[in-house]
């Protein structure tokens, strides 16, 4: 069975840090691109970040770059988002996907989807 399982969410007061991961099984990514993206209730699921097959990073919002880096580990099949300085406008469901080779497109072109990770930044 072809999965996409993300943990690493939880509550965290501003200015704290979580590392998301995105952990596959099913098939290996080395050969996929795999983006993050974020949803908070009542809103539209925005990019967050994704890194491609041979690690090019892609950040969707600029002012993500000094906060967020994506990266990954072929040999655990896992992608990770390491979030920094978070605030409260991140809180939000993260999900990974992935698309083969490159993020272009990724946002409508993604063979597998996560269930997703609940990420709640607050006092």
């Amino acid at each position: 069975q072809v999965q996409l399982v993300e943990s690493g969410g939880g509550l965290v007061q501003p200015g704290g840090s979580l590392r998301l991961s995105c952990a596959a099984s099913g098939f290996t990514m080395d050969n996929y691109a795999i983006g993050w993206f974020r949803q908070a209730p009542g809103k539209e699921r925005e990019g967050v970040s994704c890194i491609s097959s041979t690690g090019v990073r892609l950040y969707f919002v600029d002012s993500m770059k000094g906060r967020f880096t994506i990266s990954r580990d072929n040999a655990k099949n896992t992608v990770y988002l390491q979030m920094n300085s978070l605030k409260p406008e991140d809180t939000a469901v993260y999900y990974c996907a992935a698309k083969p080779r490159y993020c272009s497109e990724i946002t409508t072109r993604s063979d597998y989807w996560g269930q997703g990770t609940q990420v709640t930044v607050s006092s």
